[in-house]
């Protein structure tokens, strides 16, 4: 089953998840303020994505600016990323779309549209 992970009140994430049911993509929705992911889960989606590990993180976000992350990250490994990340869900980029063959950060309809053939139905 794919995995959904947003936040409920975001308002990218409600687009994704419409978008999800309008090509009715199953998944389980999973809400990151109140489960984060760990540090392995973001590790093994990290990988799978072929991202940046920048990614993963909320630019955007109120908490990324009060800890100025934007000056911290470049001089940080990617393992204290990872345990940062793992810290609050507020910190991570989302919605992410966790499937067999794939990892989709953020929502850009372009992107999943082109991934459709990655997400299991």
């Amino acid at each position: 089953m794919n995995l959904f992970v947003c936040y409920p009140k975001c308002s990218t994430c409600k687009k994704a998840e419409n978008w999800l049911k309008e090509q009715k993509v199953p998944y389980d929705l999973r809400d990151i303020k109140q489960e984060n992911p760990s540090k392995e889960e973001l590790a093994a989606w990290y990988e799978k994505s072929g991202l940046e590990l920048k990614r993963f993180f909320n630019t955007s976000g109120i908490l990324y600016k009060e800890m100025k992350l934007k000056d911290r990250l470049p001089s940080m490994t990617d393992d204290e990323k990872l345990d940062l990340l793992a810290t609050d869900g507020m910190l991570v980029k989302r919605p992410i779309l966790v499937t067999q063959d794939c990892v989709l950060v953020g929502f850009k309809e372009k992107e999943w549209e082109a991934a459709v053939a990655c997400i299991q139905r």
